[in-house]
Protein backbone atom coordinates (compact mmCIF):
# COMPACT_ATOMS: atom_id res chain seq x y z
CA UNK A 1 0.00 0.00 0.00
CA UNK A 2 1.19 3.41 -1.11
CA UNK A 3 1.44 5.77 2.02
CA UNK A 4 -0.42 9.40 1.08
CA UNK A 5 0.38 11.84 3.71
CA UNK A 6 -1.75 15.31 3.72
CA UNK A 7 -0.74 18.05 6.07
CA UNK A 8 -3.61 20.66 7.16
CA UNK A 9 -2.72 23.23 9.48
CA UNK A 10 -6.27 25.46 9.44
CA UNK A 11 -9.56 25.17 9.62
CA UNK A 12 -10.06 26.24 5.84
CA UNK A 13 -7.63 24.76 4.38
CA UNK A 14 -8.94 21.13 5.74
CA UNK A 15 -12.42 22.25 4.61
CA UNK A 16 -10.72 21.82 1.02
CA UNK A 17 -8.84 18.48 1.61
CA UNK A 18 -11.67 16.83 3.11
CA UNK A 19 -12.89 15.39 -0.50
CA UNK A 20 -9.73 14.08 -1.29
CA UNK A 21 -8.65 12.60 2.08
CA UNK A 22 -12.21 10.30 1.86
CA UNK A 23 -11.16 9.34 -1.40
CA UNK A 24 -7.86 8.22 -0.24
CA UNK A 25 -9.22 6.40 3.05
CA UNK A 26 -11.40 4.12 0.91
CA UNK A 27 -9.05 3.12 -1.83
CA UNK A 28 -7.75 -0.37 -0.73
CA UNK A 29 -4.66 0.13 -2.45
CA UNK A 30 -3.57 3.50 -0.73
CA UNK A 31 -3.00 4.20 3.17
CA UNK A 32 -3.52 7.84 4.33
CA UNK A 33 -1.72 9.78 6.57
CA UNK A 34 -2.87 13.32 8.77
CA UNK A 35 -0.40 15.41 10.26
CA UNK A 36 -2.43 18.71 12.13
CA UNK A 37 -0.08 21.41 12.90
CA UNK A 38 -0.71 25.41 13.02
CA UNK A 39 -3.91 26.86 14.34
CA UNK A 40 -5.57 23.35 14.14
CA UNK A 41 -4.13 22.82 17.43
CA UNK A 42 -4.81 26.36 19.01
CA UNK A 43 -7.85 26.70 21.73
CA UNK A 44 -7.45 30.35 20.61
CA UNK A 45 -8.06 29.60 16.76
CA UNK A 46 -11.36 26.93 18.44
CA UNK A 47 -9.06 23.64 18.52
CA UNK A 48 -10.40 22.38 15.38
CA UNK A 49 -8.51 19.93 14.79
CA UNK A 50 -11.51 18.39 16.94
CA UNK A 51 -13.18 18.69 13.38
CA UNK A 52 -10.58 16.20 11.66
CA UNK A 53 -11.78 13.72 14.34
CA UNK A 54 -15.36 14.00 14.28
CA UNK A 55 -15.35 13.44 10.59
CA UNK A 56 -13.87 9.94 11.47
CA UNK A 57 -10.36 10.52 10.52
CA UNK A 58 -7.33 9.58 12.55
CA UNK A 59 -4.78 12.35 13.30
CA UNK A 60 -1.17 10.27 12.82
CA UNK A 61 0.46 13.06 14.78
CA UNK A 62 0.09 16.91 16.07
CA UNK A 63 2.84 19.27 15.27
CA UNK A 64 1.77 22.40 17.45
CA UNK A 65 4.40 25.34 16.28
CA UNK A 66 2.12 28.52 17.40
CA UNK A 67 3.02 30.29 21.04
CA UNK A 68 1.12 33.37 21.78
CA UNK A 69 3.40 35.21 20.14
CA UNK A 70 1.41 36.18 16.85
CA UNK A 71 4.54 39.02 16.07
CA UNK A 72 6.80 38.69 12.45
CA UNK A 73 9.53 37.46 14.77
CA UNK A 74 7.08 35.22 16.46
CA UNK A 75 5.72 33.78 12.78
CA UNK A 76 9.33 33.19 12.22
CA UNK A 77 10.21 31.35 14.97
CA UNK A 78 6.86 28.77 14.06
CA UNK A 79 8.23 28.57 10.80
CA UNK A 80 11.38 26.64 12.30
CA UNK A 81 9.29 25.26 15.04
CA UNK A 82 7.75 23.66 11.74
CA UNK A 83 10.31 22.37 10.16
CA UNK A 84 11.60 20.53 12.81
CA UNK A 85 8.29 18.70 13.74
CA UNK A 86 7.71 17.41 10.23
CA UNK A 87 11.13 16.10 9.89
CA UNK A 88 10.73 14.14 12.74
CA UNK A 89 7.45 12.73 11.57
CA UNK A 90 8.45 12.43 7.66
CA UNK A 91 11.48 10.29 9.47
CA UNK A 92 8.24 8.26 11.51
CA UNK A 93 6.14 7.63 8.93
CA UNK A 94 8.14 7.51 5.87
CA UNK A 95 5.47 8.70 3.36
CA UNK A 96 5.48 7.92 -0.25
CA UNK A 97 3.18 10.83 -1.45
CA UNK A 98 2.99 14.05 0.56
CA UNK A 99 -0.14 15.96 0.09
CA UNK A 100 -0.40 19.84 0.51
CA UNK A 101 -2.59 22.31 -0.08
CA UNK A 102 -2.31 26.07 -0.83
CA UNK A 103 -0.14 28.90 0.50
CA UNK A 104 1.04 29.35 3.85
CA UNK A 105 3.99 29.23 5.74
CA UNK A 106 2.77 25.83 7.43
CA UNK A 107 2.98 24.15 4.26
CA UNK A 108 6.25 26.07 2.87
CA UNK A 109 8.08 24.18 6.42
CA UNK A 110 6.24 20.69 5.62
CA UNK A 111 7.60 21.12 1.88
CA UNK A 112 10.72 21.98 2.86
CA UNK A 113 10.98 18.85 5.17
CA UNK A 114 10.26 16.98 2.30
CA UNK A 115 12.60 18.15 -0.03
CA UNK A 116 15.23 17.71 2.39
CA UNK A 117 13.84 13.79 3.17
CA UNK A 118 13.29 12.96 -0.20
CA UNK A 119 9.69 12.79 -0.52
CA UNK A 120 7.28 13.43 -3.53
CA UNK A 121 4.99 16.11 -3.20
CA UNK A 122 1.89 16.58 -4.83
CA UNK A 123 0.59 20.74 -4.36
CA UNK A 124 -2.97 21.49 -4.74
CA UNK A 125 -3.50 25.15 -6.02
CA UNK A 126 -0.30 26.23 -7.01
CA UNK A 127 0.14 29.04 -9.97
CA UNK A 128 -2.63 31.33 -8.46
CA UNK A 129 -1.57 34.73 -7.96
CA UNK A 130 -2.18 36.90 -4.62
CA UNK A 131 -0.05 40.09 -5.04
CA UNK A 132 -1.32 41.13 -1.93
CA UNK A 133 0.38 38.95 1.01
CA UNK A 134 3.52 37.06 1.14
CA UNK A 135 1.28 33.91 0.12
CA UNK A 136 2.51 34.69 -3.28
CA UNK A 137 5.76 34.13 -2.59
CA UNK A 138 4.57 30.78 -0.70
CA UNK A 139 2.75 29.44 -3.18
CA UNK A 140 5.79 29.98 -5.88
CA UNK A 141 8.60 28.88 -3.55
CA UNK A 142 6.46 25.13 -2.73
CA UNK A 143 6.17 24.89 -6.82
CA UNK A 144 9.76 24.59 -7.68
CA UNK A 145 9.84 22.20 -4.98
CA UNK A 146 6.70 20.31 -5.75
CA UNK A 147 6.69 17.18 -7.98
CA UNK A 148 2.94 16.83 -9.05
CA UNK A 149 1.13 20.28 -9.54
CA UNK A 150 -2.57 20.62 -9.55
CA UNK A 151 -3.93 23.94 -10.48
CA UNK A 152 -7.84 25.19 -10.59
CA UNK A 153 -7.51 26.84 -13.99
CA UNK A 154 -5.99 26.94 -17.12
CA UNK A 155 -4.35 30.20 -16.52
CA UNK A 156 -2.37 28.77 -13.34
CA UNK A 157 -1.20 25.53 -15.31
CA UNK A 158 0.07 28.30 -17.83
CA UNK A 159 1.74 29.64 -14.98
CA UNK A 160 3.26 26.89 -13.40
CA UNK A 161 4.67 25.73 -16.98
CA UNK A 162 6.21 29.24 -17.34
CA UNK A 163 7.99 28.41 -13.78
CA UNK A 164 9.99 25.74 -15.53
CA UNK A 165 7.62 22.72 -14.65
CA UNK A 166 7.46 19.38 -16.53
CA UNK A 167 4.19 19.84 -18.95
CA UNK A 168 3.46 16.04 -17.69
CA UNK A 169 3.50 17.26 -14.13
CA UNK A 170 1.01 19.72 -14.56
CA UNK A 171 -2.72 19.22 -13.89
CA UNK A 172 -5.47 21.38 -14.15
CA UNK A 173 -8.40 19.65 -11.96
CA UNK A 174 -10.46 22.98 -11.14
CA UNK A 175 -10.61 23.85 -7.47
CA UNK A 176 -11.24 21.04 -4.95
CA UNK A 177 -13.57 23.59 -2.88
CA UNK A 178 -16.54 23.11 -5.25
CA UNK A 179 -15.78 19.46 -4.65
CA UNK A 180 -18.02 19.84 -1.02
CA UNK A 181 -20.13 22.58 -2.70
CA UNK A 182 -21.57 19.34 -4.37
CA UNK A 183 -21.27 16.58 -1.64
CA UNK A 184 -22.08 18.25 1.24
CA UNK A 185 -25.79 18.29 3.22
CA UNK A 186 -26.07 21.92 3.77
CA UNK A 187 -27.92 23.29 6.51
CA UNK A 188 -32.08 24.28 6.22
CA UNK A 189 -32.10 27.93 7.10
CA UNK A 190 -33.97 27.10 10.82
CA UNK A 191 -30.88 24.49 11.68
CA UNK A 192 -28.06 26.89 11.05
CA UNK A 193 -29.32 29.55 12.99
CA UNK A 194 -29.99 27.48 15.76
CA UNK A 195 -26.45 26.00 15.09
CA UNK A 196 -25.07 29.43 14.91
CA UNK A 197 -27.64 30.89 17.77
CA UNK A 198 -28.38 33.92 15.73
CA UNK A 199 -31.22 34.53 14.20
CA UNK A 200 -31.00 36.16 10.01
CA UNK A 201 -32.51 39.66 9.78
CA UNK A 202 -33.48 41.36 6.66
CA UNK A 203 -30.29 41.46 5.03
CA UNK A 204 -27.21 39.18 6.19
CA UNK A 205 -23.36 39.37 4.93
CA UNK A 206 -21.05 36.54 5.88
CA UNK A 207 -17.84 38.57 7.00
CA UNK A 208 -13.74 37.09 6.38
CA UNK A 209 -11.60 39.21 7.07
CA UNK A 210 -7.75 37.56 6.92
CA UNK A 211 -3.70 39.64 8.22
CA UNK A 212 -2.66 41.63 5.38
CA UNK A 213 0.87 40.85 5.00
CA UNK A 214 2.33 43.33 2.16
CA UNK A 215 0.40 46.13 2.54
CA UNK A 216 1.06 49.61 3.67
CA UNK A 217 -1.68 50.12 5.91
CA UNK A 218 -1.95 47.66 8.63
CA UNK A 219 -4.08 44.92 8.74
CA UNK A 220 -5.75 46.10 12.39
CA UNK A 221 -6.28 49.98 10.86
CA UNK A 222 -7.97 47.97 7.26
CA UNK A 223 -10.09 46.07 9.73
CA UNK A 224 -11.77 49.10 11.62
CA UNK A 225 -12.18 50.42 8.27
CA UNK A 226 -14.04 47.37 7.91
CA UNK A 227 -16.04 47.68 10.91
CA UNK A 228 -16.70 51.53 10.28
CA UNK A 229 -18.47 50.45 7.37
CA UNK A 230 -20.30 47.95 8.52
CA UNK A 231 -21.97 49.81 11.50
CA UNK A 232 -23.33 52.31 8.83
CA UNK A 233 -25.59 49.43 7.52
CA UNK A 234 -27.76 49.66 10.54
CA UNK A 235 -29.25 47.17 12.84
CA UNK A 236 -31.58 45.37 10.24
CA UNK A 237 -28.31 43.77 8.69
CA UNK A 238 -27.35 40.68 10.13
CA UNK A 239 -23.08 40.21 9.78
CA UNK A 240 -22.17 36.73 10.74
CA UNK A 241 -18.57 36.92 11.90
CA UNK A 242 -15.70 34.23 11.12
CA UNK A 243 -12.53 33.89 12.44
CA UNK A 244 -9.08 35.72 11.33
CA UNK A 245 -6.30 32.90 10.70
CA UNK A 246 -3.02 32.31 12.48
CA UNK A 247 -1.21 34.85 10.85
CA UNK A 248 0.50 38.12 12.03
CA UNK A 249 -2.16 40.46 14.01
CA UNK A 250 -4.89 37.43 13.77
CA UNK A 251 -5.40 37.65 17.21
CA UNK A 252 -5.69 41.57 17.28
CA UNK A 253 -8.24 41.24 14.07
CA UNK A 254 -10.00 38.85 16.16
CA UNK A 255 -10.13 41.15 19.58
CA UNK A 256 -11.47 44.21 17.20
CA UNK A 257 -14.68 41.92 15.70
CA UNK A 258 -15.05 40.53 19.53
CA UNK A 259 -15.68 44.24 20.39
CA UNK A 260 -17.55 44.93 17.94
CA UNK A 261 -20.19 41.75 18.16
CA UNK A 262 -20.53 42.67 22.29
CA UNK A 263 -21.61 46.15 20.92
CA UNK A 264 -23.83 44.91 18.11
CA UNK A 265 -27.00 43.04 18.69
CA UNK A 266 -27.36 42.35 14.71
CA UNK A 267 -24.18 40.66 14.76
CA UNK A 268 -22.19 37.49 15.99
CA UNK A 269 -18.77 36.08 16.02
CA UNK A 270 -18.05 32.16 15.04
CA UNK A 271 -14.15 31.70 15.19
CA UNK A 272 -14.28 28.28 13.46
CA UNK A 273 -17.60 28.07 11.78
CA UNK A 274 -16.17 24.30 9.73
CA UNK A 275 -17.09 23.66 6.61
CA UNK A 276 -20.91 22.88 6.16
CA UNK A 277 -21.73 26.01 8.38
CA UNK A 278 -19.64 28.11 6.52
CA UNK A 279 -20.86 26.89 3.18
CA UNK A 280 -24.74 27.10 4.58
CA UNK A 281 -24.19 30.70 5.78
CA UNK A 282 -23.53 31.22 1.96
CA UNK A 283 -26.12 29.79 0.73
CA UNK A 284 -28.17 31.77 3.09
CA UNK A 285 -26.70 35.37 3.27
CA UNK A 286 -27.37 38.33 0.39
CA UNK A 287 -23.50 39.01 0.31
CA UNK A 288 -19.76 37.27 1.28
CA UNK A 289 -17.48 40.68 2.67
CA UNK A 290 -14.01 40.27 3.13
CA UNK A 291 -10.62 39.34 1.70
CA UNK A 292 -10.71 35.59 1.82
CA UNK A 293 -10.14 33.31 -1.06
CA UNK A 294 -13.47 31.25 -0.24
CA UNK A 295 -15.18 34.96 -1.73
CA UNK A 296 -13.66 34.10 -5.03
CA UNK A 297 -13.26 30.53 -5.22
CA UNK A 298 -16.80 28.87 -3.38
CA UNK A 299 -19.44 31.87 -3.10
CA UNK A 300 -19.95 32.12 -6.77
CA UNK A 301 -20.93 28.69 -7.01
CA UNK A 302 -24.27 30.56 -4.62
CA UNK A 303 -25.28 32.86 -7.14
CA UNK A 304 -23.97 35.86 -4.58
CA UNK A 305 -21.76 38.62 -5.04
CA UNK A 306 -18.63 39.05 -2.98
CA UNK A 307 -17.37 42.46 -1.92
CA UNK A 308 -13.38 41.36 -1.87
CA UNK A 309 -11.61 44.22 0.64
CA UNK A 310 -8.05 45.35 -0.75
CA UNK A 311 -4.99 43.61 -2.20
CA UNK A 312 -4.99 40.17 -0.32
CA UNK A 313 -6.81 38.93 -3.40
CA UNK A 314 -5.14 40.63 -6.19
CA UNK A 315 -4.41 38.74 -9.01
CA UNK A 316 -6.62 35.81 -8.47
CA UNK A 317 -9.28 34.85 -11.42
CA UNK A 318 -12.50 36.07 -10.94
CA UNK A 319 -15.94 35.52 -11.76
CA UNK A 320 -18.49 38.31 -12.25
CA UNK A 321 -19.85 38.12 -8.86
CA UNK A 322 -16.61 39.55 -7.39
CA UNK A 323 -16.70 43.33 -6.39
CA UNK A 324 -13.40 44.75 -5.77
CA UNK A 325 -12.88 47.98 -3.52
CA UNK A 326 -10.02 49.61 -1.18
CA UNK A 327 -9.88 49.02 2.53
CA UNK A 328 -11.51 52.55 3.08
CA UNK A 329 -15.21 52.82 5.10
CA UNK A 330 -16.82 55.11 2.38
CA UNK A 331 -15.75 52.71 -0.33
CA UNK A 332 -16.48 49.12 1.35
CA UNK A 333 -19.87 50.92 2.00
CA UNK A 334 -20.76 52.22 -1.34
CA UNK A 335 -20.06 48.30 -2.61
CA UNK A 336 -21.95 46.46 -0.06
CA UNK A 337 -24.97 48.82 -0.99
CA UNK A 338 -24.33 47.74 -4.35
CA UNK A 339 -23.69 44.54 -3.65
CA UNK A 340 -27.02 43.87 -2.57
CA UNK A 341 -28.58 45.32 -5.81
CA UNK A 342 -26.39 43.24 -8.02
CA UNK A 343 -27.90 40.41 -10.02
CA UNK A 344 -25.65 37.10 -9.64
CA UNK A 345 -27.83 34.70 -10.80
CA UNK A 346 -26.58 34.14 -14.52
CA UNK A 347 -23.03 34.14 -12.52
CA UNK A 348 -20.56 30.45 -13.61
CA UNK A 349 -17.50 29.45 -11.53
CA UNK A 350 -14.11 29.66 -13.57
CA UNK A 351 -12.75 27.21 -11.06
CA UNK A 352 -13.88 23.86 -12.36
CA UNK A 353 -16.44 21.09 -11.83
CA UNK A 354 -16.57 20.44 -8.48
CA UNK A 355 -14.72 16.80 -9.19
CA UNK A 356 -11.37 18.01 -8.63
CA UNK A 357 -10.49 15.04 -5.91
CA UNK A 358 -11.38 12.18 -7.69
CA UNK A 359 -9.24 13.65 -10.59
CA UNK A 360 -6.37 14.83 -8.31
CA UNK A 361 -6.22 11.00 -7.22
CA UNK A 362 -6.19 9.39 -10.49
CA UNK A 363 -2.85 11.23 -11.24
CA UNK A 364 -1.30 10.51 -8.25
CA UNK A 365 -2.15 6.65 -8.78
CA UNK A 366 -0.85 6.62 -12.12
CA UNK A 367 2.32 7.64 -10.92
CA UNK A 368 3.87 4.22 -10.61
CA UNK A 369 7.33 5.38 -8.99
CA UNK A 370 6.82 8.48 -7.59
CA UNK A 371 10.89 8.52 -6.47
CA UNK A 372 11.54 8.85 -10.19
CA UNK A 373 10.10 12.41 -10.28
CA UNK A 374 12.59 13.68 -7.22
CA UNK A 375 15.37 14.71 -10.13
CA UNK A 376 13.56 17.31 -11.62
CA UNK A 377 14.81 18.84 -15.13
CA UNK A 378 13.80 22.92 -15.76
CA UNK A 379 11.87 23.16 -18.91
CA UNK A 380 12.42 26.14 -21.05
CA UNK A 381 9.80 27.46 -22.90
Amino acid sequence: MKKICVVTGSRAEYGLLRSLMREILKDKTLRLQILATGSHLSAAFGSTYHDIEADGFKIDRKIPILTSDASVTGVTRALGKAVLGFATAFSVFKPDWLVVLGDRYEILAAVEAALIAKIPVAHIAGGDITEGAIDNSIRHAITKMTHLHFATHAAAARRIRQMGEAPKTIVNAGHIGLDEIRHLDLFQRSELEKSLRFKFLKRNLLITFHPVTLDATPSVQQMEELLSALKRLGSDTGLIFTGANADTAGTKINQKIKSFVGAHANACFIPSMGQRRYLSAMKFVDVVVGNSSSGIYEAPSFKIPTVNVGDRQKGRLQAASVMNCPPQAPNIYRTILKAFRKNCSEVISPYGDGRSAPRILRAIKRVRDPQKLLRKRFFEI
